[in-house]
């Protein structure tokens, strides 16, 4: 099933600088950033923030693809167990393919021309310091999380680009509130941080496990939005994607690491185990969006069947966020321009 593609103002840009209407306070935060610290301004523009309704329709767009309605509380209360009902993570199709741009070879090209604008991009986020953006690659088994982390971000500077892999916690680390150790992580500033897997993990995988209750899970959704409030409203940019696969291509994925001699160290016997769970995974994953996708954390769907496609997409996300930030190299030193190097 093809996702409802909405006509939207052209101002509904899915990562644009918001405008005070979006909040009263954003206005003040911004001028304390230099920038407003909202990211999306879809609310401020008056444009759908979960699909519209409109008759008429145009391409494709991000936004189409996003959802940014929950209403947080600060305690959770209020907050029903799936979150905002007019998200449907069933109305996403896996294999559908909305931004490629014609054939393989084009969307191939076009992901390594992406590539080339983010080192670009890094490099002045880093030379600028104002701005710290953190990416979060969520997903099933096999949905290709490590794939988009090479893909998109494979030619960019490790010294201002870095990738956590989130494992189950330690016993240190349980000892603790679950996001004490997410917060060590959060990039710093004129960084990029990728978390492979995050902090939806504590919620994800205990709601599944039946270890957590609904009302506690409505309080980690909460601990949640307001701990990504605060990055946001600190400088920190946060895009979260949903990498969006079918059962039957996670299947084929799993078979061929198990096929593949060279990628049996990809494969755990718990894969199967918890592919058995997958209908009580995907209603969690509809849970967590639902509840989590806010107007400064905003979760974009990516049909992630095809490699290409989901490196396409979301390629030009990190792109567009990147370049809405209007970033700039510090001012030059006027004491050097006077000196030659012998």
């Amino acid at each position: 099933m093809s996702v409802p593609r909405t006509a939207q103002s052209p101002s509904c840009s899915v990562y644009g600088r918001a405008g005070a209407e979006s909040d009263p306070g954003s206005r003040r935060r911004g001028r304390t950033l230099g920038v407003d610290v909202y990211v999306n301004r879809r609310r401020a523009a008056g444009c759908s923030t979960h699909g519209g309704n409109l008759a008429k329709k145009t391409a494709p767009r991000l936004a189409d693809y996003q959802h940014a309605d929950a209403e947080p509380t600060l305690s959770g209360a209020g907050l029903e167990a799936d979150g905002d009902t007019r998200f449907d993570l069933a109305r996403f199709d896996p294999g559908a393919k909305p931004f490629s741009r014609g054939d393989k070879a084009t969307d191939k090209a076009a992901v390594e021309a992406l590539a080339e604008d983010l080192d670009q991009l890094q490099d002045l986020l880093y030379g600028d310091r104002r701005f710290k953006l953190l990416v979060v690659l969520q997903g099933t088994d096999t949905s290709g999380k490590d794939g988009t982390i090479r893909g998109v971000f494979g030619k960019t500077s490790a010294l201002g680009v870095h990738a956590v892999g989130w494992k189950a916690p330690t016993e240190e680390e349980r000892s603790r509130d679950f996001l004490w150790r997410i917060h060590q992580k959060v990039p710093a500033a004129g960084e990029i941080t990728i978390f492979n897997r995050s902090h939806y993990e504590d919620v994800l995988v205990p709601v599944v496990k039946g270890w957590i209750s609904e009302a506690e899970a409505r309080q980690r959704y909460a601990h949640i939005n307001h701990f990504e409030r605060m990055l946001s409203e600190t400088g920190t940019i946060v895009l979260k994607f949903l990498l969006h696969i079918s059962k039957e291509e996670q299947r084929v994925r799993l078979q061929e690491r198990l096929d593949d001699p060279t990628k049996h160290w990809k494969f755990a016997a718990g894969d199967i185990e918890v592919r058995k769970q997958w209908d009580d995974y995907q209603a969690a994953y509809q849970h967590a969006v639902a509840a989590t996708g806010t107007r400064w954390a905003p979760w974009t769907i990516v049909p992630s069947d095809s490699k290409t496609h989901r490196n396409l997409m979301i390629a030009a996300a990190v792109k567009n966020a990147l370049q809405n930030l209007e970033l700039r190299y510090p001012p030059g030193d006027p004491a050097l321009a006077a000196l030659t190097v012998i």
